[in-house]
């Protein structure tokens, strides 16, 4: 028996079921190490750790934006905190003013949060860009007991471009394709691609993101065909077509608040919001994992354990490089 798309035998798929615990990818950045801050500020996870639960009891949202934080850092300069730099006066726009990020991004104020803290007891020790890898990690844990071991060492990058933002962040109406394309440039597989989107199954959307599909899919003023109609109408009944405002509308319409693989099964009913979301289940390049990551939500969570660990080591600057912010959204 093979699944859809790819062709999976069933023995593979086994394994992946067994595949639960996370493990260090032989590609993850060789300068991150586990347990990293051990002596220089053994506190330091424990107080990231606090602050993120505090936030996230108060508002499950926070959650949700500190992962995408995460990968929104990431994809632009490698994980090294620029999405966290605000831009100066007078000066160029930072990664932070971009549409992509604002105003949609949240979380800032966690890691800012987090930081003073760690300060008072270990100055100038704790890096803005591994706090927010393990504010990321701790928000898997609290929205869906993902937990896996967060390397450390990265270092504070001292540019943030408005510029850099588009030609590296997905945009929401890509192609798999094209998904696959963007995620490989940087070194994250077509399967890793499908698991982090995962992710959407937490989270909120602006009607801006999607409308397109509802209303003018194509230029044709038509519906996108792959919609779910039952799905549409109560996307409509929110977004409506004269635009005006531009509220927002949860990325799962059945988990919103909890990070599962709930979110592939809605893919393959047609209720994906973006159309990054859906060409997933479309596409035959990427259809094999949705129909893997909807029926094996265990071995999904390792998975996305691994590609977060994966995507947190991207261009990461360490040692002499960068420095350690004092506050996260200014350099020193």
């Amino acid at each position: 028996m093979k699944s859809r798309g790819h062709g999976l035998p069933c023995g593979m798929l086994l394994l992946m079921v067994m595949m639960f615990v996370p493990t260090m990818d032989a590609a993850v950045s060789s300068s991150l190490r586990m347990g990293f801050y051990r002596r220089s500020c053994p506190a330091a996870e424990s107080i990231v750790t606090r602050t993120v639960r505090r936030a996230v009891s108060q508002n499950p949202g926070i959650g949700a934006g500190l992962i995408r934080l995460h990968f929104h850092d990431c994809f632009v300069r490698g994980c090294d905190g620029s999405v966290l730099l605000k831009s100066l006066p007078g000066g160029p726009k930072a990664e932070r003013d971009h549409p992509a990020n604002n105003p949609g991004l949240r979380g800032f104020n966690v890691i800012s949060k987090a930081k003073r803290r760690i300060e008072r007891i270990c100055p100038n020790t704790v890096s803005c860009a591994d706090i927010l890898a393990f504010a990321a990690r701790d928000s898997s844990q609290i929205l869906g007991r993902i937990n896996y071991p967060v390397p450390a060492g990265r270092r504070d990058g001292i540019v943030s471009s408005f510029n850099e933002v588009t030609p590296n962040l997905p945009s929401p109406r890509l192609t798999a394709d094209q998904l696959i394309q963007n995620f490989a440039r940087k070194g994250l597989s077509a399967d890793e691609m499908v698991t982090l989107s995962g992710a959407h199954s937490i989270g909120r959307s602006r009607c801006s993101s999607f409308s397109d599909r509802l209303y003018n899919f194509n230029g044709t003023r038509a519906q996108d065909p792959t919609l779910d109609r039952n799905y549409a109408a109560t996307l409509k009944a929110t977004c409506p077509a004269n635009g005006g405002s531009d509220p927002t509308v949860a990325m799962d319409p059945a988990t919103p608040n909890r990070l599962d693989n709930t979110y592939y099964a809605e893919l393959r009913a047609g209720r994906g919001l973006l159309t990054t979301d859906q060409t997933l289940a479309e596409s035959p390049a990427t259809r094999g994992y949705v129909d893997v990551n909807a029926r094996y939500g265990v071995a999904w969570a390792g998975k996305f354990g691994r590609a977060m660990v994966r995507m947190g080591s991207i261009d990461v600057l360490t040692g002499n490089q960068g420095e350690i912010r004092r506050r996260c959204s200014m350099v020193n």
